[in-house]
């Protein structure tokens, strides 16, 4: 047990160590460090040799490879069947220079004298490899024995086995059953071929019969054929064996000679009920289960002890091989076929074995670099079936037989070795057998002390995409292996951990490089023989991206197409486009123009149909995204048109498709020609679909038909295909009646009977006419009829005014009548009704609806189809006005038998009358007689107007016109008003109730500077009316109250020439501010699909209107209108689809060009501090211009106005030294003189208090509402302030002015 722990601790120790010394073994044997090897000690290494059993052909020179290196460069040697062989004493074999390959002439001697084991050594002073075992065996293709081979006589249905029995040759031939025109015989389920080449037959039929049954064996590695003789066979019945018994008693083999009847499988190989097989394992299995029987067997096959291996398994020649590849242990087990008829089943076991010549486990042993006083172990892991046994060799020679070396230990199939020193490099021979192979591997163990060096190239550059793995080599040499360091830039700590990975071969791995990786990195190798150092740098780059990729496009021949492929890359990185076209180049076309980030293809061509795939490649990474091209075109027409099962009314058509380049037909049209009446003329018959070619016509009598047939795909239709023969349908008599027959009066004394009158397809024969019969729908009632001519009316005369005909119209030609038609009512000629309804009367419903009332008229006064009833009815005053109101008739249609209408739309307080008339297809009766009613009191109108006068501090007086419409008795008016702040935030309501004589008011106590807004209505006994409203802004200016709407108006009258419903909406107002304007109204409609609309107003289209919804409020705000602008507002509630909507009156709202919310800066501290200043300053310059006029000189203001370029400081008239005008920039109105009243308010002097302050200049103008323009417009407060207070006890720069003028 100690041994055993002690063996497993020495060879962890030693794996360990001889994994650090794999990569170093990789350096001394790889070809990129030749310049490191050359200098260094190597044992030999076989590096090629032929394989284990080598069969050569007889015909060519033999060739026994044997390459090896080492250092110095190895020695050959060959033994032959286990002696050595002196090829220096036969003069046919020559050794290759510097190389141990044997090259044997055969020209002088046979191939087959040089047949043996042979076996290659390699040896320098440091060790001794060799080869396999080379088994040289002359490949043979030997010819079949001469026989004599008796024809073959069998009863039909019964089995027969054809011997093939080929030669034996080396390797085997490959059997084969052909005829006598090298032609391969047919194989099926009831005949095929044995592995062992023999022909099966599970039953024999007289199709067998021939006398060319003849095998062939090909030989590959000669590539030869050899033929057996022919085999004839002859399958007779039993009567016909009877027959010819003598002829062929003698020559001929017979067999079956009983009747042959229907039989249950059985099989005729293998045989019995099971049978047992061995496989090496990695070589094919195959099993084969061949059954004769009546009728034919099928067979199968299933794995009694599990399942097949999908991916390895095949059955072969129809289900009778089994092929399972590269076996391993797990296919043994029992295998069971079955063969199976309608007769019966019968069954066989196949037992599998698997043995195993010997195979690697852990690979073969592998080279072993090692310095002195290091450990390392050869480890000759294998396995087989039965387990193979080990022997080790050292330089060729057993082990066991090899000099001591203390530092060796042999265990099982590892060799350990402690504390190698100088002088133990060897080659170690590991040979692993079983009774089915073996295995030979050469591994050295190489004792070597070297210092460190670094095989990678110093200052190398890597460049690696960003978000890839980055991997920075640091290759290096030594003995012992040296141990990698690696450090960044200012080598301040190791690279060891997350995100760097240190690879036992020294190699530095970043799994996901980043920006931050780039820089420059240095590795350290070091070992007890000294340090080594080499720089690398790397570079991180962005990933190359194809941003918009190709897409799949469908194009017509002929036009052109694009292909787009937008790149992003690296800066750093030279891109390369490259386009394919179905993975290979592009063709060479001048049609094919390759840009920067397209490829565009014109004058599409089928041939351009394909992949194309752009590659976007940099020196580091590359991109690609492909599409596909798919050219289509109309379909080719059809063609082959032919008829068949011709019948007297159908016959088929069937055609051939024609091309339909990439776009699946979905329909084909066949269309007609009528030879006889309609030459020339095309018409379409039917359709069918595209995956169709045929199709059934039903035909009418009496045409000459021609079909040609038209193919649609997505591109469009094909061109018609070419006509097909004619085809002639015999007359008959016409199938049908004319359709849409009615009959109808133009006179009141005429019938007119129409119908529509049957085509030249729908004659059926020659002579069409019509047979016209009508009689009244009365008892008794004889049918009256005439022939008409192929045409489409007739009209009876001298009827009855609107009595009801039934009418018939029947289709006849010179081949018989067509069926009887049906019987369709009609009716003779209309007239005027006769007579106006009665007992006409109406029903108040509301102050705005009335019911109208009447008795229906007999029918047989309509004379006529009765249409309904019109109401005719008219405002002729309101009850308040009484005069007549100049409003035109309305007319309201009640359509069919009404007794009763509403009137809506109706005006309160107002006289109607009206009047009542029927109508019929001919027209109106007379009218019955005039009635009136009265519609009762309702809410009065909008006020007229609402104007803002007399404003004072803390008061104003505001004055109102009464409604237009009256609508009643106005007891009274309610004025309502709160403030509103800039927020739009209302204050507290106050309510006043007026007296209906009363057109004015005055309100004391208003707050200054305080926006105020004002609605005031009218009131009658039924409620109050809509109101109108007033906003208005109180600013202390001067002493002013300035109004922001000063008259607000209601929208003029439009007399209404029909009646409409009353609108739902009131109190339609606006405000406007800095953001927008808001919009209220009041509405008490039931319609849920309430908006704004709005327009510029004087637009040249009415459709431009725009749209705001509302989501149930009422109020909106109107954002991104235009300064300086007028836009008409409008409120529209919307019903349902089948009903107008209701809008209310247009609203004209402007929008300022500045607002001006600001207080007056006349008021602020600061600005009457700098006209002080000002005031000041310009007292001093008069003191000075007056000393300077007494003393005779002129002051030089020129220079002063040069350089003065304050708008504030105006020019001084040089001529008597006094100021110019003052000229406002925007009017150039003179100043005027001013003064501050006592109180020491700042008040506008009144002839100064104009409404074109406030405006753009011109006349104010007001809104609907009476609010003003030019509330937020105008001119800015510097300029109201430079129009300059009066009554100012302090001096200001205009006092001064105007006191110098008078001075001087």
């Amino acid at each position: 047990m100690q041994n055993k722990f002690r063996k497993l601790f020495i060879i962890t120790n030693i794996w360990f160590s001889l994994l650090s010394h794999c990569f170093l073994c990789s350096l001394i044997l790889g070809g990129k460090k030749k310049k490191v090897r050359e200098g260094l000690p190597q044992p030999p290494t076989i590096t090629h040799q032929s394989p284990k059993d080598y069969i050569i052909d007889p015909r060519e020179n033999i060739i026994i490879h044997c390459e090896a290196k080492g250092k110095p460069h190895p020695s050959f040697s060959w033994t032959r069947n286990g002696t050595h062989y002196d090829i220096d004493e036969d003069p046919n074999v020559n050794m290759r220079p510097h190389s141990g390959t044997l090259v044997v002439d055969i020209s002088r001697e046979r191939a087959e004298h040089y047949e043996g084991v042979y076996q290659c050594t390699a040896r320098n002073k440091h060790g001794t490899a060799v080869s396999n075992n080379i088994v040289i065996r002359q490949s043979r293709s030997p010819l079949w024995s001469k026989e004599r081979i008796k024809p073959i006589v069998v009863q039909e249905g019964v089995s027969l086995v054809l011997p093939c029995r080929p030669p034996a040759g080396l390797p085997p031939p490959i059997i084969f059953w052909m005829d006598n025109y090298f032609q391969k015989l047919p194989q099926s389920e009831r005949v095929s071929q044995s592995l062992n080449g023999d022909l099966y037959f599970s039953n024999v039929r007289r199709e067998d019969s021939r006398n060319d049954y003849i095998c062939y064996a090909r030989f590959p590695h000669t590539q030869t054929i050899q033929q057996k003789q022919p085999i004839t066979v002859k399958v007779l019945n039993l009567d016909a064996i009877n027959d010819t018994m003598a002829d062929f008693y003698n020559d001929t083999d017979l067999f079956s000679e009983a009747p042959v009847d229907e039989r249950r499988p059985t099989f005729l190989i293998p045989t019995g009920s099971s049978s047992s097989k061995m496989v090496l394992r990695g070589r094919v299995l195959e099993m084969e289960c061949i059954a004769e029987g009546l009728p034919t067997p099928y067979t199968s096959w299933t794995k009694v002890s599990g399942d097949f291996p999908a991916r390895r398994t095949s059955f072969l020649h129809y289900n009778k091989t089994l092929h399972i590849a590269n076996v391993s242990e797990s296919d043994a087990g029992e295998y069971r076929c079955t063969a199976k008829n309608l007769l019966g089943v019968v069954h066989h076991t196949i037992r599998v074995t698997v043995k195993a010549a010997p195979y690697w486990i852990t690979g073969a042993p592998r080279n072993l670099v090692l310095a002195p006083g290091e450990n390392g172990v050869l480890t000759c892991r294998a396995s087989g079936t039965p387990k193979p046994s080990i022997g080790w060799s050292m330089n060729g020679i057993p082990i066991e037989n090899s000099p001591k070396d203390v530092s060796r230990k042999v265990e099982d199939d590892t060799v350990i070795f402690t504390d190698v020193q100088i002088g133990s490099s060897a080659v170690y021979q590991c040979n692993i057998s079983n009774d089915y192979g073996y295995l030979l591997s050469n591994a050295f163990v190489n004792v070597l002390s070297e210092p460190p060096r670094v095989l990678t190239p110093a200052d190398k550059v890597y460049q690696v995409i960003k978000n890839h793995r980055a991997l920075m080599d640091c290759s290096s040499f030594g003995s012992p292996i040296p141990k990698i360091t690696w450090f960044k830039d200012s080598r301040s700590s190791t690279l060891d951990g997350d995100p760097y990975i240190l690879h036992d071969n020294g190699t530095l791995e970043i799994d996901v490089a980043q920006a931050r990786n780039s820089g420059k990195y240095t590795c350290v190798a070091r070992n007890i023989l000294g340090i080594y150092e080499n720089h690398v740098s790397l570079e991180v780059k962005e990933p190359t991206r194809i941003l918009k990729q190709p897409e799949y496009k469908v194009v017509q021949r002929g036009r052109s197409v694009v292909f787009e492929c937008k790149v992003k890359h690296d800066t750093s990185l030279i891109p390369t486009m490259t386009w394919l076209k179905d993975d290979g180049e592009l063709p060479d076309d001048e049609r094919l123009i390759v840009d920067s980030d397209s490829l565009t293809i014109s004058d599409v061509t089928e041939n351009d149909a394909g992949v194309y795939t752009c590659i976007m490649n940099t020196t580091l990474d590359q991109d690609s995204a492909s599409a596909e091209l798919t050219v289509v075109e109309r379909p080719e027409p059809p063609t082959d048109l032919e008829l068949t099962d011709q019948k007297k009314r159908s016959v088929q058509l069937t055609w051939t498709p024609g091309d339909e380049h990439n776009s699946p037909i979905q329909k084909f049209l066949i269309q007609y020609e009528d030879l006889l009446h309609h030459r020339g003329h095309w018409h379409n018959l039917t359709e069918v679909p595209g995956t169709k070619t045929t199709a059934h016509l039903k035909l009418s009598p009496y045409v000459h038909y021609t079909f040609k047939v038209l193919a649609l795909n997505d591109v469009g239709f094909s061109r018609p295909s070419i006509p097909s023969r004619t085809y002639k349908t015999d007359p008959a008599a016409p199938d049908e009646s004319p359709a849409g027959v009615q009959g109808y009066g133009t006179e009141h004394n005429n019938l007119v009977i129409s119908w529509k009158p049957l085509s030249g397809l729908q004659s059926n024969g020659p002579g069409l006419r019509y047979k016209v019969m009508w009689r009244q729908q009365r008892l008794g009632s004889e049918w009256t009829q005439v022939n008409v001519a192929n045409n489409s009316k007739f009209t009876v005369s001298g009827t009855p005014t609107f009595v009801p005909y039934e009418l018939k119209v029947q289709a006849i030609n010179d081949y018989g009548d067509g069926p009887e038609p049906a019987v369709a009512l009609g009716y003779s000629g209309e007239d005027f009704p006769v007579t106006a309804p009665e007992n006409v009367h109406a029903a108040v419903v509301s102050s705005t609806k009335a019911e109208v009332h009447w008795d229906p008229v007999p029918h047989h006064l309509i004379r006529g189809h009765l249409k309904g009833y019109k109401v005719y009815y008219w405002r002729e005053h309101s009850l308040h006005k009484h005069h007549p109101d100049h409003m035109g008739k309305h007319i309201l249609t009640f359509s069919g038998n009404h007794s009763h209408g509403m009137l809506p739309g109706l005006h309160p307080f107002s006289l109607y009358s009206f009047y009542v008339k029927v109508f019929n297809g001919k027209g109106e009766g007379p009218q019955s007689p005039e009635q009136q009613f009265k519609t009762p009191e309702g809410v009065p109108g909008l006020p007229t107007s609402l104007v803002v006068t007399n404003p004072n501090l803390n008061s104003l007086t505001l004055e109102w016109s009464p409604p237009r419409e009256h609508n009643g008795h106005i007891t009274g008016y309610t004025l309502k008003y709160h403030t509103v702040n800039n927020s739009n935030e209302l204050g507290t309501e106050e309510e006043l109730a007026l007296a209906a004589n009363e057109t004015s008011v005055t309100l004391p106590n208003l707050k200054y500077s305080t926006r105020y807004k004002f609605y005031l209505n009218a009131k009658t006994i039924k409620g109050p009316g809509p109101a109108i409203s007033q906003e208005v802004v109180t600013i202390v200016d001067e002493g002013n109250l300035q109004t922001s709407h000063p008259i607000a108006r209601s929208p003029p009258h439009r007399p209404t020439h029909k009646a409409g419903p009353a609108s739902p909406f009131a109190n339609i107002s606006s405000s406007v501010g800095e953001d927008g304007a808001v919009i209220s109204w009041e509405y008490w409609g039931p319609e849920k699909d309430v908006y704004v609309e709005y327009i510029v107003d004087n637009s040249e289209s009415e459709e431009d209107w725009k749209r705001e919804l509302v989501n149930g409020s009422q109020n909106v705000k109107l954002k991104g209108l235009k300064v300086g602008l007028s836009y008409r507002v409008r409120v529209v509630a919307k019903g349902h689809h089948d009903q107008p909507p209701h809008r209310s009156e247009e609203l004209l709202v402007t929008v300022p060009a500045v607002a001006s919310r600001q207080v007056d800066i006349a008021t602020q501290g600061w600005f009457i501090g700098l006209m002080c200043a000002i005031a000041l300053l310009i007292l001093i310059l008069l003191i000075i211009c007056f000393i300077q006029r007494n003393k005779g000189g002129k002051y030089p203001v020129k220079e002063k106005e040069d350089a003065h370029t304050d708008p504030e400081f105006q020019p001084m008239k040089e001529d008597d030294c006094t100021f110019g005008e003052y000229s406002d920039n925007e009017d150039h109105k003179p100043l005027k003189g001013s003064r501050t009243p006592s109180n020491g308010t700042v008040k506008r002097d009144d002839s100064d208090d104009s409404l074109v302050d406030y405006g753009e200049g011109g006349d104010g103008q007001f809104n609907e509402d009476g609010s003003f323009i030019g509330e937020y417009s105008g001119k800015s407060i510097s300029r109201d302030t430079a129009e300059g207070p009066e009554n100012s006890e302090a001096p200001s720069p205009t006092n001064a002015m105007n006191s110098l003028n008078s001075f001087v």
